[in-house]
This record gives C-alpha cells, sequence and structure tokens, in this order.
C-alpha cells in the first residue's frame, strides 16, 4: 500500500525504483521513471537516496548511442542479504544470498528424524555460522531470516518410522523466537513447499503462466498454488496441501488414504533400502557401485504408482481452479525428475477430461535447493517488492499478454 503520509509515500516509491532494477538488471534514470510511473525529478531523488544508502550503484556510461551518454544504474550486489533456513523431515539447510539472490554460502546436515530439540540446535548453528562469515557492516545488511519447513511436522512420527509422540515437541516449540534471540533478524516462517513454489517463480523458468499448480516431490508432497500471477497461501495456510488430499477405496467403513502416503519420496528409499541401495547416493546420482540399474527399475516401479495416485489429484485440481500449467521439481535428481513428469503428463492424458482444457505438465528447473533458497529469497522480496504479494515475473507475464 502507499500509505497516506509522506513517510510511507516515499517507503512505496523506493521499493518501486528497487523492483524496477531488480526485474531489470540496470536501467538509466529516464528508463526508471519510465518503468515506475514517476516523474524524471521524483525518480531521480529517489534514486541518489538509495545510492546514498548502498542499495544501488552507478555502472559505467553508455557511449554510442543517440542523445548524451547515459549511467546505468543497477543493484548493488553487497547492498542486502538475506539468510534461508529449511527444516526437514531428513536434513537441515541453510543457505546466505546477497541483494541479487547469488549464494554466498551454504550448508547441510542430515538426520535420520527431524527431533525437535536437536534439529532446531542444529538449523541455529548453522544460520549464526553463515552470518560469522559477514563482516559487521555486511551483517547490519540483512534484512531477515526465513524459516521453511512443513506444516504439522509432528503428526508424521509414523511415517517416518518413529514411536508415537517422538515429535510432539515441535506442538509447541517458538521456531520464530528461538531463531530471533540467537540472530537479532527478523523471523518469517513458510511452508517448505510453498517456499519452494516461491523460489520458482522468483529464480526459476518453468512458471510463466499467471496461474499453476506447483508439486514437490520431497519426503513428504507438497505443493504451491499460483493465481492471478500470486502466490496463494489462502486463508488458513491449506492452498497447496496436495499431500493431504484423499485416495484410495472410499467405500462404507474405509477411511481413504491421503496422497502423501502413496506419492511422496518416503517410499522410495524404503524401497531402495530393501534393495540394499543408499537412497542419498540414488537421489544425488551419486552411486557408485553399479547399482544404476537396479535403482533405475525401484524409481519406475515407484513413478508408475504415485503418478496413477498424483495424475487423479491433478485432474481432480484442474476441475476446481483453470490451471494453466502444472509444474513439478523436487529432490529427485534431474533424469529421474524428468521421467516422472513425463509418466506424470501421460497418467493425466489417460483419464477423462471432458470439459476440461488441457494443462501442460513441465518440470521445474529449481530441484533439490528450492525449499532453502525460496526461505531466503521471500524476505528480500517482502523489503524490496512494492506488493505485499509475491508475483510472478513481470517479463513472462508480458511474454504471455
Amino acid at each position: 500500500m502507499r500509505g497516506g503520509d509522506t513517510t510511507g509515500l516515499r517507503a512505496y516509491n523506493e521499493r518501486l525504483v528497487m523492483h524496477a532494477l531488480l526485474q531489470a538488471g540496470m536501467l538509466s534514470k529516464a528508463e526508471i521513471a519510465r518503468e515506475t510511473g514517476l516523474s524524471g525529478q521524483a525518480a531521480s531523488v529517489i534514486v541518489n537516496r538509495l545510492l546514498d544508502d548502498g542499495l544501488l550503484v552507478k555502472l559505467d556510461k553508455v557511449r554510442g548511442q543517440v542523445g548524451q551518454p547515459s549511467t546505468p544504474i543497477a543493484p548493488n550486489p553487497e547492498g542486502a542479504y538475506s539468510l534461508g533456513v529449511k527444516i526437514g523431515r531428513r536434513s537441515v539447510e541453510a543457505i546466505l544470498i546477497n541483494l541479487l539472490g547469488e549464494e554466498m554460502g551454504a550448508s547441510r546436515v542430515r538426520y535420520d528424524a527431524p527431533l525437535p530439540e536437536p534439529t532446531i540446535s542444529t538449523a541455529i548453528a548453522q544460520a549464526v555460522g553463515l552470518l560469522g562469515h559477514l563482516s559487521p557492516a555486511a551483517r547490519s545488511r540483512v534484512v531477515g531470516l526465513g524459516v521453511a519447513m512443513p506444516d504439522e511436522i509432528h503428526a508424521w512420527s509414523a511415517e517416518l518410522g518413529l514411536a508415537p509422540g517422538a515429535l510432539d515437541g515441535w506442538r509447541d516449540a517458538d521456531i520464530g523466537g528461538a531463531f530471533a534471540r540467537e540472530t537479532g533478524l527478523p523471523v518469517t516462517r513458510y511452508n517448505d513447499a510453498a517456499a519452494a513454489c516461491a523460489a520458482e517463480m522468483i529464480a526459476g523458468h518453468a512458471i510463466t503462466s499467471r496461474s499453476a499448480l506447483y508439486i514437490y516431490l520431497g519426503t513428504f508432497i507438497g505443493g504451491g498454488v499460483v493465481i492471478d500471477g500470486r502466490l496463494y497461501r489462502g486463508e488458513q495456510g491449506n492452498a497447496g496441501a496436495i499431500g493431504s488430499m484423499p485416495t484410495g477405496p472410499t467405500g462404507r467403513g474405509e477411511t481413504p488414504g491421503q496422497l502423501i502416503h502413496a506419492a511422496s519420496i518416503f517410499l522410495l528409499e524404503r524401497d531402495l533400502e530393501a534393495a540394499g541401495i543408499d537412497p542419498s547416493a540414488a537421489l544425488s546420482a551419486a552411486l557408485a557401485d553399479g547399482s544404476g540399474e537396479r535403482a533405475d527399475a525401484i524409481f519406475d516401479a515407484w513413478a508408475e504408482t504415485a503418478c496413477a495416485e498424483l495424475s487423479r489429484a491433478v485432474v481432480s485440481a484442474l476441475s476446481v481452479i483453470d490451471f494453466q500449467e502444472v509444474v513439478v521439481d523436487g529432490f529427485l535428481p534431474p533424469s529421474w525428475r524428468d521421467r516422472f513428469t513425463q509418466r506424470l503428463a501421460a497418467a493425466v492424458e489417460g483419464f477423462n477430461r471432458s470439459g476440461l482444457k488441457a494443462a501442460p505438465v513441465l518440470a521445474g528447473s529449481i530441484g533439490p535447493m528450492a525449499r532453502v533458497l525460496g526461505a531466503a529469497m521471500l524476505p528480500l522480496k517482502a523489503r524490496f517488492s512494492p506488493d505485499t504479494d509475491l508475483l510472478v515475473r513481470s517479463g513472462m507475464a508480458r511474454d504471455l499478454a
């Protein structure tokens, strides 16, 4: 919102300028005025203020064109930083990025189960460790910390092979408060799959439409929803909770299962382990023991079952919201992700879709880093975007117009 006072209007206009430059990469002052709709004088004043604040830099003059040489203005990569942490069922990841979204440092710790106290301690240690690499001046330019994690992580003890109640400590854990106390940063928590969708919207190239169903194949399957070019979370945060969609029999006296029990990677991990194959090596395409063909066969069997159920969920979703595309990403190796996407597209085609327009099923472009990268990018978007909602990149929207 522009705000009703001078301070609010100035902050909004600064966000307009920053957003235009972050989208374009570099612009002259005249181009900034045209892109933002500001007067030339207002744009010049704002740009000069942002230059003084260290958020923008002047590049070398461009000569050889008609008219006076122009001086491009660009975002200063060192003008701001953001920190992202992903707390998952199998690992904790942290990443530090600069204003351009470039990685400045990252760390990852795997574990067998996300037990609350050790997991939170590990995550905080990773975040503090990355901040420690910054100089005091750079440290003062960290705008925030995003934490991406599954909703209701406490509810999945059985699926992870844990004793009942093993994850109950997550129910009342003050995650934001714990990170804020140790880092001194404002902390925002996001659903992990929604954060992955945000990363695809900001840094990827697969979501090119104003409406998309995003599917993330993680230990547990999750998703995100893009409507009217915006990441839609829903009034209760349920948007994109595709793992909770019912599957299986619905007869009298029978309780349907959920998609999370049919199309999640923890099932593939179990099958690989049962065959004596290291799941982490298989999922990172690092098999070096000649078991690649066996792993491929196990993957194909899992994908066939997963796509049969997931395709039903996709067609159901298309009948409720007119998605223009379906995007599939996750922490599968690229070759497996692409094969899964092709298989899912074929399964969707196999349904009777009379009355429904087609929506292509596409592979995502970010991969395993999507969740933690989204967690880091969202605080930057919140700080420097004039719109409170995350938008599909305007360049893509123009391409579709």
